[in-house]
Order: structure tokens, then C-alpha cells, then sequence
């Protein structure tokens, strides 16, 4: 079984009502969750459903050519399995392990059964849902609209908001296939960055140095993601019982 400590790490699970969470904790699974790993293949139904807790899962949508993109990430924040609840059993992104970690993971069933059954918790899910779907309709907009180094800026702070210090291991091809952009395009953002004195690039690792600064340099769609991130997951907000 997983501690309460341990599941409050994940931003979800932390607001389960006390009585919901009782019933939960002995269904809850600790996994290691590798960097690359397929928690997803497009088209696949969904046994599980994971809560990141150190980890960060991203929403890949593959085409036809070979080439992907980026449409979402997913941390401590939140769960990989939203087609479950929305009734659909299975979707056309692939979810893949961007940053290694832990997760907790849930059987399929029960996560539906709970969400039929009790309104907190499909209140809960739903919120999230919400969330998730503003930050892929501000990707489509910023991917549209914005410089590949206001695409950086934001793509790096999604990024860091999930994980617990200011590096990230990255390459900048594997950065250049989640923006859908062409490789040299990074590679100059990335060095732009580095010679303002914002970030070090060096063997695959993005060390933050200056994250305010990064943030005046990102478009305006990273503040639009996270303000409603920070306003549909609040404790503020009561849920239904």
C-alpha cells in the first residue's frame, strides 16, 4: 500500500477527499516510470491509468511521415489516462516518459468506477480535464503564432513547473521533435538563451539559471496555462460530495 505522503505528492491525489482517499490507498501502485518509456500506444486501450509524482509524461501525437509533436505534458499535476473517464477507451497520442521518475498507477475499473460513483472525484478529474485541454489549445497557439524561442521559453517552464529542481535532461533533437520544429531552429533559440545568461546547454542537459528572466522572454501563452492550472486545481475550490 502507498502512503498518504507519498500520493500527496501528486496534486490530484492530494485533493481526494480524506473518505475517498481511504478507499483508494490500498488500490494505489508504486512504479518506476524510465525515461522513454511507452506508458501508451496510440490506438491502445487503457489497462491503468498513472499519477506522475517525480516524472513527466508526454502527449505525443505521431504522423503519417514519421514526424510527431508535442501536444501536452503531464506531471505531479496531474493523471495519464483521461480517455478513460471521457469515454472513449483508448486515444490517437502516444504517452512517453520525458523525464524519469515515479508515478502511481491505478487499474482501470476501479478509477471508473469511482468516477461514476462519486462526484468528487468526477468533479476532481474533470477540472483536470479542463486544464489539459487549455494547455493543447495554447500549444496549437503558440505553435501557430510564436517564435521558436517563445516556444522554448514555454516549452522549458512546463517543463520545470514538474519537476523539482532547474535542470532537464534533453537533447535538442528530442526538443525539436516535441515543438515540431527543425533541429537548427532549437539549436539557435537554445543558443540565443544561453548568450543572455538564461540557460547552459551542455551534453543533453538545460540548466535554468534565470527563470524570471525566462519568463518575460516566453510568449503568453505559458501565463495562460498555468493561471488556469493554479485556478481549477485549487483547494479553493470546493468539490461535490
Amino acid at each position: 500500500m502507498v502512503a498518504r505522503e507519498l500520493a500527496c505528492k501528486n496534486r490530484l491525489l492530494a485533493l481526494l477527499p480524506d473518505e475517498v482517499f481511504a478507499r483508494w490507498w490500498p488500490e494505489l501502485e508504486d512504479v518506476d516510470l524510465p525515461l522513454g518509456a511507452v506508458l501508451r500506444e496510440s490506438g491502445a486501450r487503457i489497462s491503468h491509468a498513472v499519477f506522475p509524482l517525480t516524472a513527466i509524461v508526454c502527449l505525443v501525437y505521431l504522423l503519417e511521415d514519421g514526424g510527431s509533436t508535442e501536444i501536452a505534458v503531464i506531471g505531479h499535476e496531474g493523471l495519464v489516462g483521461m480517455p478513460l473517464f471521457m469515454g472513449g477507451g483508448s486515444t490517437l497520442s502516444r504517452a512517453v516518459v520525458q523525464s524519469a521518475g515515479r508515478g502511481l498507477r491505478v487499474r482501470a475499473d476501479f478509477l471508473m468506477t469511482e468516477f461514476e460513483r462519486q462526484p468528487a472525484v468526477m468533479q476532481l478529474l474533470l477540472r483536470f480535464t479542463q486544464a489539459l485541454m487549455t494547455q493543447m489549445s495554447q500549444t496549437a497557439v503558440c505553435n501557430r503564432h510564436h517564435a521558436v524561442v517563445q516556444q522554448l521559453c514555454r516549452w522549458l517552464l512546463l517543463s520545470l513547473d514538474r519537476l523539482p529542481g532547474n535542470e532537464l535532461v534533453m537533447t535538442q533533437e528530442l526538443i525539436a521533435k516535441m515543438l515540431g520544429v527543425r533541429r537548427e531552429g532549437v539549436t539557435e533559440a537554445a543558443g540565443r538563451l544561453s548568450r543572455e545568461g538564461l540557460i547552459e546547454y551542455r551534453r543533453g542537459r538545460i540548466t535554468v539559471f534565470d527563470r524570471p528572466a525566462l519568463e518575460r522572454r516566453a510568449c503568453e501563452c505559458y501565463g495562460v496555462v498555468r493561471r488556469e492550472y493554479d485556478r481549477l486545481l485549487s483547494r479553493t475550490l470546493p468539490l461535490r460530495r
